[in-house]
C-alpha cells in the first residue's frame, strides 16, 4: 500500500495556485501529497477500495461541489484518516439562521435580527413595518445558506416587498432580515474584517465590505488599536464549530462595539492577492499552508 501524507480534493480552477503553494511548501519538508480532481476521482476511490493507496489526512474543497468525492472522505473516515473540516461539522454550522441561534445564546453581538421561514414551509410574511422600525432602514435581506462571497444578499433594503420578492426567487431558503452595520474608520480604511481561523491559530485581515479588497493587519496594529476583540471572537467561534479552518466577518462601529456579521465561511477563497486584486494576501495564504503543515505533521 503505497502512503501519502496529504490528499487535496478540488474542483474550482481557482485553487490551482493555492494546491501548487501546498504542494511545494509540503514536499520541501519531505512530505507526500497527492492531488484528488475530477479526471482521476473515481481511479482514488478504487485504489482506496482495493486498499492499494492511504493518505495520513485529507484535505475536502471538492465533496460540496461534487458528490462523487464523497466516498473518498467515506473510506478514509473508516479508516481513521484525519478529515479536514469534516461534513458531519460542516453542516452544523453553515446554517446562518441555526448559527445566528446558537450565537445569540453564546452572548455574541449581532446586528438586530428576524428569521424567516422559507416560503415554500410558510408563505405568510411574519414580520411586520413595526419590526423594520426596530431594525432600521435600509436593512439586510440574507439568505441562510446560499449566500457565499455575498451572492444572493441584498445590501441595501427598504420594503416588506422586497423581502417577499426575495423569499420567492428562493423557495427554499430561510432568511435573514438584519440591522445594518456601519463600520467606523481606522486610517482611512473601513473597520471592516475578516478574520481566518487556521489550525488553531487567528489571522486577523481587513476586508472592505464594498470592493471586496483585503488589506493585511499587523499584530502591533491589533494592540494599537485596541483590535484584541477579533482574536477572541474567532478563538470562540472556533471552540464552537470544532472547525479545523474558516473566515468570519466582523465589523467595528464607531462606539467600539465588534459585530459579528458574516458567521461562518467553511471553504475560504484562497486565491492569492499577487494575482487576484481581491485575492487573499499571500502572505495569509502562506501562514494558512505553514498552520496546516505542523497539524499534519502532529497527527
Amino acid at each position: 500500500m503505497e502512503h501519502f501524507d496529504l490528499a487535496i480534493s478540488f474542483t474550482w480552477e481557482y485553487d490551482s495556485d493555492f494546491v501548487e503553494l501546498i504542494e511545494d511548501y509540503f514536499q520541501y519538508y519531505e512530505l507526500k501529497t497527492y492531488l484528488i480532481k475530477p479526471d482521476n476521482v473515481t481511479d482514488v476511490i478504487n485504489l482506496l477500495q482495493n486498499k492499494k493507496i492511504q493518505f495520513t489526512a485529507l484535505l475536502d474543497r471538492a465533496s460540496d461541489e461534487d458528490v462523487s468525492f464523497i466516498p473518498v472522505a467515506q473510506i478514509l473516515k473508516r479508516r481513521k484518516s484525519y478529515i479536514i473540516n469534516p461534513h458531519n461539522k460542516i453542516v452544523k454550522t453553515i446554517d446562518k439562521s441555526l448559527m445566528h441561534i446558537k450565537l445569540q445564546e453564546n452572548n455574541f453581538k449581532l446586528p438586530k435580527t428576524f428569521i424567516l421561514q422559507s416560503f415554500r414551509n410558510d408563505y405568510r410574511l411574519t414580520i411586520t413595518e413595526k419590526d423594520l422600525e426596530y431594525i432600521g432602514k435600509p436593512f439586510v435581506i440574507k439568505p441562510s445558506l446560499f449566500s457565499g462571497g455575498g451572492e444572493g444578499v441584498i445590501k441595501n433594503a427598504y420594503t416588506l416587498d422586497e423581502i417577499q420578492k426575495s423569499r420567492m426567487k428562493s423557495p427554499n431558503e430561510k432568511f435573514l432580515i438584519q440591522e445594518k452595520i456601519s463600520p467606523t474608520n481606522i486610517n482611512g480604511k473601513r473597520a471592516w474584517f475578516r478574520v481566518f481561523w487556521a489550525f488553531d491559530t487567528v489571522i486577523p485581515t481587513y476586508w472592505d465590505d464594498k470592493t471586496h479588497i483585503y488589506s493585511t493587519l499587523s499584530q502591533k496594529e491589533v494592540k494599537e488599536k485596541h483590535l484584541q476583540q477579533l482574536i477572541k471572537i474567532t478563538r470562540r467561534l472556533a471552540q464552537i464549530t470544532k472547525l479545523d479552518y474558516f473566515s468570519t466577518e466582523i465589523a467595528l462601529t464607531k462606539d467600539h462595539k465588534f459585530y459579528l456579521i458574516d458567521y461562518i465561511n467553511d471553504q475560504c477563497d484562497m486565491r492569492l492577492k499577487s494575482k487576484h486584486i481581491d485575492g487573499v494576501p499571500d502572505k495569509v495564504v502562506n501562514k494558512f499552508i505553514e498552520r496546516m503543515y505542523y497539524k499534519i505533521i502532529s497527527l
